[in-house]
């Protein structure tokens, strides 16, 4: 039985001896092309949203409406929360990437 279990130990230790390569496959270019315009679009969109959302803001503290100043406040901080993670999404992939690199 613990022999069975030492070769399943020694399976899980195997260094398949993988790493990521650039330029590895084609059309790498054109994907890293694709997800920096997803990006931008994001992040056009998180600008319209912390617009909109300040625009109820201002609204609902003038008009009295307390529901539309809560729920411009809550608009606001989800857009700036968005623009906070597409900006550091190449940091903390980045980051996480090099912490994983030194698992063994």
């Amino acid at each position: 039985m613990s022999l069975f279990l030492a070769d399943r130990l020694r399976h899980l230790a195997y260094d398949p001896g993988i790493t990521p390569s650039d330029g590895g496959l084609p059309g790498l270019a054109v994907l890293k092309n694709v997800v920096n315009s997803i990006n931008l679009f994001g992040i056009v969109a998180v600008v319209g949203a912390l617009a909109v959302s300040l625009g109820v803001w201002a609204w609902g503290h003038h008009s009295g409406g307390h529901q539309a100043e809560a729920n411009g406040k809550k608009g606001a901080v989800v857009a700036a929360g968005a623009a906070l993670g597409l900006g550091a999404a190449n940091g903390v992939v980045e980051f996480f990437s090099a912490l994983g690199e030194q698992v063994q």
